[in-house]
């Protein structure tokens, strides 16, 4: 009798960078050898306490965030990739990403990724333009991504994503446009282009918070771009992108060729997925977890459980911070929030299978609304933003929330 197994996705999250970029409000931080490979090794543990509490799942896709997971030595990788190998049972197709910064790899880094299955890689260029990469305080010039890329295509990987932002201090079109050139040259499968966000508690947020105030009203601002500019930005990227052959299948991600990210995807559609290390979240049915936030508490639970000590925890596993049980109605609204992300929407029969009823019985007066408005259309069966309702997107999601 054959035994249907659980389909999941697995976060790992590498919380160690060279530097830390200034705008960046990540949980990452610049740490020692010594601490990276204390880290991997609780991470290790984590990653087969996790297997063992969910048994009868099949892995289909691993994406390794950070941070900067290429910044760790190649035998630490191994180590990461080699453990949910043993421990889990993977996709014989799983996609398996690792996000890399410029100047963190080298060909024998590479090599090795490859001899463990690693398929895809993320490199977080963001601009060709240099001061706009000095002013991000990146670590790399743009010769030094060059230099990256050609590294990596030489290595053989034929799944390559380059993020690229928008809305930069002093960012115009002309200096957008050196960067679409230069990225779209080079033929990557997938392209991600991100809006700048000023986050509370990152140096960018004390240099540019009147800015980004001003911005949000629309007035005129000093450095950052006015929200006239910042929706040209948007418009400039989409039309320039969707021209050199890159299909946009969610708000800010690009592909061509059919290279989408199925681990996102996997996000958007609400598929379970584990987060393994230092404050990774995770979504299985209806329970949302997040992991401990202090490194060092972190590896010390992964010591005490090597050395067979018994955790006390008021939580159901010594790794969580928190964790809640999602009731049905913030499930729906998730459901929407995520999957109206994607250019192609929703499908009813999707939204019936997940919570058995119809999406008209929950959403019926909200969906006649915004199609009447233009910001919604159907068609074969799936429910999808239109491209003023993109454009509005967080106006328009903000109508699914159920009280």
């Amino acid at each position: 009798m054959r035994i249907k197994m659980t389909p999941i996705e697995l976060y790992i999250h590498i919380p160690f960078c060279v530097k830390k970029c200034l705008y960046c409000d990540f949980l990452s931080g610049v740490f020692d050898e010594k601490m990276q490979r204390r880290y991997v090794a609780a991470l290790c543990t984590e990653i087969k306490y996790a297997a063992s509490t969910h048994p009868g799942c099949i892995v289909s896709t691993i994406y390794v965030g950070g941070g900067t997971p290429s910044w760790l030595s190649e035998d630490l990788m191994d180590a990461i990739i080699t453990t949910v190998k043993s421990c889990f049972k993977l996709d014989p197709l799983a996609e398996i990403s690792v996000e890399c910064n410029p100047g963190t790899l080298s060909s024998e880094k590479l090599n090795v990724y490859r001899s463990i299955g690693i398929n895809r890689l993320s490199i977080g260029l963001q601009s060709a333009n240099d001061d706009e990469l000095k002013e991000l305080g990146r670590i790399h010039d743009y010769n030094r991504f060059l230099h990256t890329f050609d590294l990596v295509r030489k290595a053989g990987f034929d799944n390559v994503n380059v993020d690229i932002m928008t809305g930069l201090p002093h960012q115009t079109i002309e200096k957008l446009d050196r960067t679409l050139n230069a990225v779209t040259m080079l033929r990557p499968e997938h392209i991600s282009a991100y809006s700048l966000i000023i986050e509370k508690g990152t140096p960018f947020y004390e240099k540019y918070k009147f800015d980004a105030v001003k911005q949000q009203a629309g007035m005129e601002t000093e450095d950052l771009p006015t929200d006239v500019l910042s929706y040209r930005l948007y418009k400039h990227t989409m039309d320039f992108l969707e021209s050199k052959g890159y299909k946009r299948y969610e708000i800010s991600n690009y592909a061509r060729n059919g290279k989408i990210c199925r681990h996102n995807v996997g996000y958007w559609d609400r598929v379970p997925y584990l987060g393994l290390g230092l404050g990774a979240a995770s979504l299985f049915g209806n329970m949302r977890t997040s992991n401990v936030r202090d490194i060092y508490k972190y590896i010390e639970t992964s010591e005490a459980l090597e050395k067979g000590i018994t955790l006390d925890c008021e939580l159901s596993s010594p790794y969580f911070e928190s964790e809640e049980i999602i009731s049905k109605k913030d499930a729906m609204a998730e459901f929407m929030f995520l999957g109206l992300r994607k250019i192609d929407g929703i499908a009813r029969a999707d939204f019936y299978q997940m919570f058995d009823i119809d999406i008209e019985a929950i959403y019926g007066p909200v969906i006649t609304a915004l199609r009447n408005q233009g910001f919604m259309d159907a068609k074969e069966g799936r429910l999808f933003l239109t491209d003023i309702g993109i454009d509005v997107s967080n106006q328009v999601l903000s109508k699914f929330l159920l009280d």
